[in-house]
């Protein structure tokens, strides 16, 4: 059994920084590749970054691409989402998931879901 669990959301102005950090309860965490995504409200969901379990493929979604910055810890017990430069389409709910199936950014390769956290971008 996995679990995930997000904090370090909340409410910040365009151009402002939050940092999302992602703790993985596992046996084994440092196995699964750590995805982030995100639902804004009335759009489906969307997968914003992800990275691998060593750490060496990481994978953004074009949106985000310079302004987000994903890494996890070395023993795989935490994985981490950087958003700079916030803009208000970035509001959402966002969710980091677990996998062992490979990498990138399509959610049906994640096991394993956090509860999501929520980020409102607006002043």
């Amino acid at each position: 059994q996995l679990q995930l669990v997000e904090s370090g959301g909340g409410l910040v102005q365009p151009g402002g920084s939050l940092t999302l950090s992602c703790v993985v309860s596992a046996d084994n965490p440092e196995f699964w590749t750590i995805g982030w995504f995100r639902q804004a409200p009335g759009k489906e969901r969307e997968g914003v970054s992800s990275i691998s379990h060593t750490g060496e493929s990481i994978f953004y979604a074009d949106a985000v691409k310079g302004r987000f910055t994903t890494w996890r810890d070395n023993r795989g017990k935490a994985a981490f989402l950087r958003m700079n430069s916030l803009k208000p389409e970035d509001t959402g709910v966002y969710f980091c998931a677990a996998g062992n199936q490979g990498d990138g950014l399509e959610s049906h390769i994640y096991r394993y879901w956090g509860q999501g956290i929520q980020v409102t971008v607006s002043s």
